[in-house]
């Protein structure tokens, strides 16, 4: 594996889809929080340097606790998040100034694996950003305001796109620094890099990296981490 990154960790949402009772990243997966999952994963990674959860502001000091419970040495810094998940992003970029790579991973992903990291930081000379991505199965119709199909997509030039996603911090930084100088915003990182002509390089990803958003998708998660007993 090439020089390692520093791992920043947007996990500051509501999670509209999902339980209102409590966070998603609180949820119980077997007895631990989502995230410490993810982080945990993060943190037995070797090429990961340095590892930033954002939090909502009020949940930092109770989530200190927990990271310092699980033995989590590489989260040095703890950042609060802001109202969308870009902003989140942007706060930790902000108190980076160090040349190096940037993995961005949502904290709702626990089952991502060390091998698609070593593969995404591998890949990354000659592009501005790699990220994992998976084949659209399915035929993808575009609708109108009234649900009517206005066209169909040839699902051959499609792809649903995962995270982690690595770039160089330069990258990001401008990326997000025109973004925001725009107005822009959008749902990953890479389309910010993508927008000032970036190269964005598409590796595969992997069916189990899932993005837990809805109780079933937790479900799913917890029944892949008994059965790879995890």
């Amino acid at each position: 594996m090439k020089s390692g990154a520093i791992a920043i960790v947007p996990a500051a949402g509501i999670g509209r889809r999902f339980d209102g009772t409590v966070r998603k990243t609180f949820v119980s997966l077997n007895g631990t929080p989502l995230l410490i999952h993810t982080l945990n994963r993060l943190q037995d990674i070797e090429g990961i340097t340095e590892i930033i959860p954002v939090l909502k502001e009020e949940d930092i000091e109770k989530w200190s606790e927990v990271i310092d419970a699980n033995g989590l040495s590489k989260v040095k810094r703890v950042v609060p998040g802001g109202r969308e998940r870009q902003d989140s992003v942007y706060n930790a970029l902000k108190i980076l100034n160090e040349e190096g790579l940037i993995l961005i991973h949502d904290g709702v992903r626990p089952l991502f694996s060390a091998r698609l990291v070593e593969r995404l930081i591998n890949e990354i000379d000659g592009f501005d950003g790699v990220v994992p991505a998976l084949p659209i199965k399915d035929t993808v119709k575009v609708i109108d305001d009234e649900n009517i199909v206005v066209s169909t997509e040839d699902r051959n030039k499609l792809r649903a796109v995962q995270t982690p996603q690595v770039f160089p911090l330069r990258v990001i930084k401008d990326a997000y620094n025109r973004a925001y100088a725009d107005g822009f915003y959008a749902t990953d990182d890479a389309a910010l890099v993508e927008r000032m002509g970036g190269r964005v390089k598409v590796i595969e990803g992997s069916p189990f990296n899932i993005k837990v958003t809805t109780p079933d998708d937790l479900e799913m998660v917890e029944y892949l981490i008994k059965k790879q007993n995890l």
